[in-house]
C-alpha cells in the first residue's frame, strides 16, 4: 500500500488543487488521453473538485473502445468457425458487434477462451496442435510489445497453427486527429504515461510544436494527474507549449529501446480505422512482411463484412470528446453494463462505465480525493 498512500495524499492532493487555482485566470480545456486516467479523474471527484474555469474531456485513449466494429465482427467471424480456439482479454467478450459478442458465439457453441497472456495463447497452440488458435491483439503502444513478443516466438518454435488477429493503435496520430478537427476545444493534453514508459517522449514536441498545446505526461494516481494538470495550466498561462515529463518515476526519455526493436521487427505502420472516429493515417500497426504468415485476418481470408453500428449510440461523440456520456440520451436507460450499446459502455477504461460506476449523472461525488479513498 506504500505507493498507493504516498500518491493519493489528500494533503498533498489539496495544496495541487490550492496551486492550480491561484494559478488560472481564465478558462482552459485539457484532454486526458489514456481511459485508465479517465476512470481515476471520475473515482476521485478530480473533475469536481478543480476551478470551474478548467475543463477536462474524455480522450480516445480505451483501446477496446476504439476498436473497429469491423474488426470486431471479423472476431465474432472467426470465433464462430469450426476448429478455431479463440483467445482474447476478458474486457473484449462483451463488446457489441453488429448483432452478437463473444459471449454469445461461445454461448453458442464456439470455442472462446479468457487469456491473461498472449503467451497463454501460444501454449494453448502448443498444447492443441490439431487446433487453429487465434488470439486478439489489440491496444495502444503499451500493450504491443509482448504481443510482438509472442509472435516472434511463434515464428521461432514454427508453430503453424497460431494466428494474431491484430488492432494496434497509436497515439501521436490520435491526437494530430483531433487537433485538426474543426470541433477541436483542445488546449493542452495530458499524455498517457504508460504509452510513454515504451515509446519515450521524442514523438510529442513536433504536435506541441505545431499545434501549440502543452503535452504533459502523466501518471495515474490522484497525484501523479494533479500535478500533471498543475503543469499545463502553468505552460497554458505562461503563453507555453512544451513537453513536459510529469512521470519520471516511470517514463525514461527514450522509453524502452528493447520492447521499441521489438515492436519496428514484428509490426509495421498502418493507417487504421477508430470506432466511433474513422480511418486515422499511420496510426496503427499491423503484422509486418517477416511475420505475415501469422495475421488471422489473411489466414481466414475475413472479407465481405457489413457493419452496423447503433443508431441510438453516441460513443463517437464521446470518444472525440465532443460529449460527455451522461449527454447521451441512451445513456443509463438503454445503455448499460448489462446491455451496452457501446464499447465506451462495456469496457473498463470507457468514459460511459465510468460514468455510469461512479454515478456521475450531475450529481457530486468528491469525497473520495478529500478522504484520499
Amino acid at each position: 500500500m506504500k505507493y498507493l498512500d504516498e500518491f493519493r495524499d489528500p494533503a498533498l492532493a489539496r495544496r495541487l488543487f490550492d496551486d492550480i487555482a491561484a494559478t488560472v485566470t481564465r478558462p482552459w480545456a485539457l484532454m486526458e488521453v489514456c481511459g485508465g486516467q479517465t476512470h481515476s479523474i471520475i473515482r476521485h471527484g478530480i473533475d469536481q473538485l478543480l476551478p470551474p474555469e478548467i475543463e477536462l474531456i474524455h480522450g480516445p485513449g480505451c483501446p477496446v473502445c476504439v476498436t473497429p466494429l469491423e474488426t470486431i465482427d471479423k472476431a465474432l467471424e472467426i470465433a464462430s468457425r469450426p476448429g478455431v480456439v479463440f483467445c482474447s482479454f476478458g474486457d473484449m467478450l462483451r463488446v457489441p458487434g453488429s448483432g452478437r459478442d463473444l459471449f454469445r458465439v461461445r454461448g453458442e457453441g464456439g470455442d472462446v477462451r479468457v487469456v491473461y497472456s498472449p503467451l497463454d495463447a501460444l501454449r494453448i497452440a502448443q498444447d492443441e496442435p490439431g487446433k487453429e488458435v487465434v488470439f486478439f491483439g489489440i491496444g495502444f503502444e503499451t500493450t504491443a510489445p509482448p504481443n510482438a513478443m509472442t509472435v516472434h516466438q511463434a515464428k521461432l518454435l514454427g508453430l503453424e497453427n497460431f494466428s494474431m488477429l491484430v488492432s494496434h493503435v497509436r497515439v501521436p496520430p490520435a491526437i494530430e486527429a483531433i487537433m485538426t478537427s474543426p470541433a477541436c476545444r483542445v488546449q493542452g493534453f495530458l499524455a498517457a504515461g504508460h504509452v510513454c514508459s515504451v515509446m519515450g517522449t521524442s514523438e510529442y514536441p513536433p504536435l506541441a510544436e505545431r499545434f501549440g498545446v502543452p503535452i504533459v505526461v502523466t501518471g495515474f494516481e490522484p497525484l501523479d494527474l494533479l500535478e500533471g494538470i498543475r503543469r499545463t495550466v502553468r505552460q497554458l498561462e505562461d503563453g507555453r507549449h512544451e513537453v513536459e515529463n510529469a512521470y519520471p518515476r516511470a517514463v525514461p526519455a527514450e522509453g524502452n529501446p528493447a520492447a521499441r526493436a521489438m515492436l519496428a521487427d514484428v509490426f509495421e505502420v498502418t493507417d487504421r480505422a477508430w470506432r466511433g472516429i474513422g480511418v486515422i493515417p499511420s496510426s496503427g500497426w499491423r503484422l509486418s512482411e517477416r511475420y505475415r504468415e501469422f495475421d488471422a485476418e489473411h489466414r481466414f481470408d475475413v472479407t465481405g463484412i457489413r457493419t452496423a453500428e447503433s443508431a441510438l449510440c453516441r460513443s463517437g461523440d464521446v470518444l472525440q470528446g465532443l460529449l460527455k456520456p451522461s449527454g447521451c440520451g441512451a445513456f443509463g436507460t438503454v445503455c448499460t453494463p448489462r446491455t451496452p450499446l457501446g464499447a465506451t459502455m462495456v469496457s473498463s477504461e470507457g468514459a460511459c462505465s465510468a460514468y455510469y460506476l461512479y454515478r456521475r449523472t450531475g450529481g457530486a461525488r468528491v469525497e473520495e480525493v478529500r478522504s484520499g479513498g
